[in-house]
């Protein structure tokens, strides 16, 4: 069966040329397209698509707020498209806290470039989509992130133990997760390294966001750069990938290379070589997502004697990962996302 697609965007250019993106796809079908917020609200009721690819910028009711309706009224699997301008940016991080599941950039130059750079990654995306879509139909509420959360206190830096570093991975659903788990780490949890995958384009308005919301520091990854407490470190997206390296200090190394586990970065390479350099010193987390990369790497830091973490199933946007890495042994814990934050920090402190 077919997937079936509702196209929003206030641009009938952009309607035009999305559609036809995804109408050549022999798996996939627009059965609509809506210019706003309005509009698209009757087409779902009347088509009840199973997926909505949905602008932020549009005139009227804007995307975040449709969105978060959606959300709240008829959760469904969203696409949200957006340009890489700053502000553009910034509002597709907000829309994937609000839960949707993956954001797909709008060319910088004419749109009409799109039909030659996309190659294949708006279908991708739907396809994954679609397929959260079946998370939604067991009747498992969505995790609602909360506006603030109060860190939880450690007295001092002595009480991190042996723990050195917090390794996190995340994809599909993670941004929305991550948003629910950093703000509750103090501002002396230990370095904290994140791999998400997610457009280079919008790794540092997450970066930015996440730093308004936690007590720690939230900073883009920087090759070279030191591994402090108190700090948490994002990969800055697609070009390279983040390993843990240093010998007398701990260093976050960007590093050029081939897909790993079908990505760049590389939540595995990541884990891997925090699982060398650190070994039982450790804590790894592996958040919602599709496939199975960190799945591998936490074993490897599991092996090391450090310890792991999962999210399970029921709060997991899409159980692909953490089901891969608990199918192998590698998770100490499977736990839903609102136990994490106290679980990680309490291995940590003892």
């Amino acid at each position: 069966m077919n997937i079936r697609v509702l196209v929003v965007d206030d641009s009938a250019t952009m309607r035009a040329l999305l559609s036809r993106l995804l109408e050549s796809e022999p798996d996939i079908e627009v059965v609509g397209a809506a210019a706003d917020a309005m509009q698209a609200r009757a087409m779902i009721k009347q088509l009840n698509p199973d997926v909505v690819t949905l602008d932020v910028e549009m005139p009227g009711m804007n995307g975040l707020d449709f969105l978060e309706k959606i959300m709240r009224l008829r959760p469904m699997p969203v696409v949200i498209v957006s340009g890489v301008t700053q502000r553009g940016c910034e509002t597709t991080v907000r829309a994937l806290e609000l839960g949707a599941v993956d954001c797909y950039a709008k060319p910088d130059g004419s749109i009409s470039n799109l039909l030659d750079s996309d190659g294949g990654k708006l279908a991708i995306m739907v396809r994954a989509a679609s397929r959260v879509k079946r998370w939604m139909a067991q009747g498992v509420p969505p995790v609602q992130a909360p506006v603030a959360r109060q860190a939880i206190a450690l007295s001092s830096p002595q009480d991190i133990g042996g723990t050195q570093l917090i390794a996190i991975g995340a994809s599909t659903g993670g941004v929305e997760a991550l948003h629910h788990i950093l703000p509750a780490f103090p501002e002396n949890c230990p370095p904290t390294v994140i791999v998400q995958h997610i457009s280079a384009a919008f790794a540092p308005a997450m970066a930015e966001r996440l730093d308004r919301q936690c007590v720690a520091n939230v900073r883009l990854i920087e090759s070279g750069m030191s591994l402090l407490p108190g700090h948490i470190y994002i990969a800055p997206g697609n070009a390279c990938h983040t390993v843990i390296a240093g010998r007398e200090r701990l260093t976050a190394r960007l590093m050029p290379g081939d897909l790993v586990s079908g990505h760049r970065p590389s939540i595995d390479m990541m884990f891997e070589s925090v699982a060398r350099r650190l070994g039982p010193a450790a804590v790894g987390i592996l958040l919602t997502g599709m496939g199975q990369d960190g799945a591998r790497g936490l074993l490897a830091m599991r092996q090391a004697g450090g310890r792991t973490i999962a999210q399970d199933q029921a709060t997991s946007t899409v159980y692909g990962m953490p089901r891969a890495a608990a199918d192998m042994g590698a998770a100490e814990k499977i736990l839903p996302l609102p136990r994490i934050a106290e679980r990680a920090l309490a291995v940590a402190g003892l």
